[in-house]
């Protein structure tokens, strides 16, 4: 018998292989005051109030259930993740993220915790993994196995993330 040829451009599939792999909360999490609360809801009781008398009903509902989503949010721990880095890309728990969908990179600080951040070309349009202190893996470890195949670079702020942050500054919650 003849052995079978490849034909060119064909290339033998490669297995997948783990390269990094940690266990960290789903999203960063900072325990929040009471002051934070009372002035969440001061101020959606205000833009609410405005929005009823101009006679705006429907975006007085909005108001509250983003008031809603920021109290579950802040009281509500995340729970544990499992994220894995392989040949193929990245896995959230189940969930594959292919290397060809994603484009740059960088570490960044959110809620007093550090976290990776990289940038997708489709939804949800960025990851964020939390990095634990004293853990495994460490940013070096991380930086080391995706510059091998993404930009390290972390994008200029869009409007929106300048104005959450102006608004941060001018308007403290706690």
């Amino acid at each position: 018998m003849e052995k079978s040829k490849v034909a060119p451009g064909f290339y033998k599939p490669i297995p997948e292989e783990t390269l990094v792999e940690w266990i960290a909360p789903a999203r960063p999490f900072k325990k929040r005051s009471h002051q934070f609360f009372s002035t969440v809801l001061i101020i959606a009781i205000l833009i609410s109030l405005i929005l009823f008398f101009a006679g705006q009903v429907l975006p007085v509902a909005v108001v509250i259930s983003v008031v809603f989503l920021v109290y579950v949010t802040a009281v509500i721990p995340p729970q544990n993740v499992k994220y894995k880095l392989t040949n193929y890309g990245i896995y959230v728990e189940k969930e594959a993220f292919p290397w060809t969908v994603m484009g740059r990179f960088w570490f960044d600080t959110k809620s007093d915790q550090r976290v990776l951040e990289i940038e997708l070309y489709r939804f949800p349009g960025r990851l964020t993994f939390v990095l634990i202190d004293g853990q495994t893996p460490r940013e070096k470890d991380l930086e080391t196995v995706l510059s091998e195949v993404l930009i390290q670079e972390k994008p200029e702020p869009t409007t929106y993330e300048k104005v959450a942050a102006w608004l941060k500054d001018k308007i403290p919650l706690e």
